[in-house]
C-alpha cells in the first residue's frame, strides 16, 4: 500500500519506520499527519531521506571539467521546493526536493518532538581508500 493511502486507527503503533521513501512523496505534510495520528502517545517515527544537498537540482550528478575530473556538486536551487527528475538504477524517477528546514519545521508543526538528527559521514578508512572523495568532502563549495 502506498504510504499516502495509509488509514490506520489512531494510536495503532508504537513505532513507524520509513527508509528513503519520503523524498518520493509529493504530499509530505499529509503523510506526516497520518503517521502522527496512528502513533501511540510517546511513539517513535524514525525515517531517512536523501540529504537535500543531493536532491537540490537536476540532474543530481557532479559537475566535471572537460577531462572528466570532478569539479563540485551543484547545490543550485536548494531552497526551491518541488519536483526533481532523476535517474536511479538506470530508471527515470520523480523526487520531491525539500530543504532541511522544510523537513524539520513540518515535523514540529505536526507535533513531533525531534530527539535526534544524524547526517552520515564516511569512516576514516573509506576516506583513505577514496582520496578523490576525501578531497571533495574537505573542499566542498557549500
Amino acid at each position: 500500500m502506498p504510504i499516502e493511502d495509509i488509514d490506520f486507527p489512531e494510536e495503532s503503533f508504537e513505532v513507524v519506520i520509513s527508509s528513503l521513501v519520503l523524498h518520493y512523496i509529493k504530499s509530505f505534510g499529509d503523510v506526516l499527519d497520518k503517521v502522527y495520528k496512528c502513533l501511540s502517545r510517546g511513539g517513535d517515527f524514525v525515517f531517512s531521506v536523501e540529504h537535500p544537498i543531493f536532491t537540490a537540482q537536476d540532474p543530481q550528478d557532479w559537475y566535471y571539467d572537460d577531462k572528466g575530473n570532478i569539479l563540485h556538486w551543484p547545490v543550485d536551487h536548494y531552497f526551491t521546493e518541488g519536483i526533481r527528475n532523476a535517474k536511479f538504477l538506470g530508471e527515470e524517477v520523480i523526487k520531491y526536493h525539500r530543504a532541511l528546514t522544510i523537513y524539520l519545521n513540518s515535523l514540529i508543526k505536526i507535533g513531533f518532538e525531534i530527539t535526534g538528527i544524524v547526517e552520515p559521514e564516511p569512516e576514516e578508512n573509506m576516506l583513505k581508500k577514496l582520496i578523490s572523495y576525501a578531497c571533495v568532502l574537505l573542499n566542498h563549495s557549500f
